[in-house]
């Protein structure tokens, strides 16, 4: 039977995909910051993704492990595990290329290649760039920041006129966008073909218009879903992926952010952790979709 290797084991994604494999009866160990009892082998401590060791300290517990494939869950990771996608020996890592990474790592260049493309995103904006006055006018009112780099809503703020903290240097200004908002998880393969998708409608947010989302419920919506493909070939991006959308006033979906790894909602998506089981990670581009992981695996 294979094994898999789950990092952020302890936060909300990791946590969740990790206890989806267990279930399934996939060999799993997970990997985190913050290490605690969970799944058959427990959560072993590795350093941050900003430490130069947490590579080696990463593939060396893989190595222990006889692990066959790396499922990072952790936004900062991405970056560090994008070189090591492309290679042909184990343990495969189950990430995006670099540049398309690199793309859903930073809101402004997500909002700027996806607009590029003709993918309907909020009205976005640096700091600086305009007078106040311009500002409003442009973003209306409220308004967001938020940091370019970052995940979870750590640092969004919502501006509705009472004077606070003015946005950070590395902000990203956008328009409030007050409709449903909708967590898409998918699945794209190698050939930028989406495999599965399932479109969650947030019920509660974890600071009430913004945030995570705390509680959230299947939902059948197929112009979010064609939104969601469009972001993520806009991008490039191929695995996982977990994205934030809202609707405007007008019913109109926008795409607020990607993520590209698997979300805190995935064990509300069986279909894409299917896929997952379905892939061949590095095998790229031409591969047949011969599956080393559906072998023993418990349905």
């Amino acid at each position: 039977m294979p094994r898999l290797l789950v990092t952020g084991a302890a936060g909300p994604a990791g946590r969740a995909l990790l206890a989806a494999l267990v279930n399934r009866g996939v060999t799993a160990v997970g990997v985190d910051m913050a290490p605690g009892g969970c799944g058959p082998d427990g959560i072993e401590s590795v350093p941050a993704a900003t430490d130069e060791s947490f590579l080696p300290e990463l593939l060396a517990v893989a190595a222990r492990h006889r692990v066959d494939l790396i499922v990072p869950t952790v936004t900062e990771e991405l970056p560090v595990l994008a070189p090591l996608a492309a290679r042909a020996n184990r343990p495969w890592v189950l990430v995006g290329t670099a540049e398309a990474v690199a793309i859903a790592d930073d809101k402004w260049r997500t909002a700027q290649v996806l607009a590029g493309a003709g993918v309907a995103v909020p009205r976005s904006v640096l700091p600086g760039v305009l007078t106040a006055p311009a500002l409003r006018g442009y973003l209306g009112t409220p308004y967001l920041s938020k940091p370019r780099h970052g995940r979870g809503g750590r640092g969004v703020r919502v501006h509705d006129g009472t004077e606070g903290p003015p946005p950070g240097s590395d902000d990203v200004l956008q328009e409030f966008v007050p409709g449903t908002e909708y967590a898409v998880d998918l699945f794209t393969d190698p050939h930028g073909r989406v495999e599965a998708l399932v479109v969650l409608r947030k019920t509660t947010l974890a600071r009430g218009r913004v945030g995570n989302g705390l509680r959230v419920t299947r939902d059948h919506c197929p112009d979010v879903a064609d939104l969601a493909r469009s972001a993520v070939r806009a991008i490039g991006l191929t695995g996982p992926a977990d994205l934030d959308i809202r609707r405007r006033r007008d019913g109109s979906p926008v795409v607020l952010e990607v993520n590209a790894r698997f979300g805190a909602h995935s064990g509300e998506a069986p279909e894409v952790l299917d896929a997952l089981l379905d892939a061949r990670p590095g095998a790229g581009p031409g591969a047949g979709r011969v599956s080393p992981y559906r072998a023993g695996v418990a349905r």
